[in-house]
């Protein structure tokens, strides 16, 4: 007898699990660990919402932010974009996009960066190239950094053949160019310019001279169209 219940028992059980898993999907009665299953891309300036509830998020630092999950960066780290110089939607989208950029980033003969602190932002360029740059174009930009004269690269031009402008130099640092891919993840938006003023006055013989605040506007204004 006690055989039978058992049996009646387990064919119950698996007759119920059959019948579940063959039925429909949009009701499920227990979800564990839904975050695995219904994974939430939060848009930072948002209020962030379950996907799989009509709960909204209470955490405590979002709620301090009128539930958006973007938050302020925290002390001490590097905001990308604090010289207010770069706008992501000026990023080309396509190749010609690109091309059509690059092109125009060779008119543009200074930075947007404020003329006064050029001496600063120099030095400052030179530090970043240094460490960031050198590897392969070397610290007197002739291409013949360690990494090329390894073997490992090869290709890498001398700045003082190039024609190039600060624009430009820019241009390649922030979307790539060639075998070189970008540097945007390296170097914030007014780093890039930075460095680009120490290449054309280190390599160009001083090609990048600073610029009046009334040109360096007209230029920044040239590369939104």
């Amino acid at each position: 007898m006690k055989k039978n219940v058992l049996k009646i028992t387990a064919i119950l059980g698996l007759t119920t699990v059959v019948l579940n898993s063959c039925g429909p999907k949009e009701n499920v009665p227990l979800v564990y660990f839904p975050d695995m299953y219904f994974p939430v891309a939060y848009d930072p300036l948002m209020k962030a919402q379950d996907a799989y509830s009509d709960h909204e998020n209470e955490i405590p630092a979002f709620v301090k932010n009128n539930g958006a999950t973007g938050l302020s960066p925290v002390e001490g780290t590097v905001p990308q974009n604090k010289d207010g110089v770069f706008e992501e939607s000026l990023l080309p989208k396509n190749m010609d996009e690109y091309n059509a950029g690059y092109d125009a980033s060779k008119k543009i003969m200074a930075s947007p960066l404020n003329p006064a602190n050029s001496a600063k932002d120099i030095e400052r360029g030179k530090f970043l190239f240094e460490r960031t740059c050198s590897a392969c174009h070397g610290i007197g930009g002739d291409g013949q950094g360690p990494i090329v004269q390894s073997g490992a690269y090869s290709g890498v031009p001398n700045y003082a053949d190039r024609e190039i402008t600060v624009g430009s130099v820019h241009y390649v640092l922030t979307n790539g160019r060639n075998a070189m891919g970008s540097y945007a993840g390296q170097l914030n938006a007014g780093d890039r310019w930075r460095v680009a003023m120490y290449v054309m006055n280190a390599f160009k013989k001083g090609a990048s001279t600073p610029a009046t605040a009334t040109t360096a506007k007209t230029d920044s204004t040239a590369t939104k169209k």
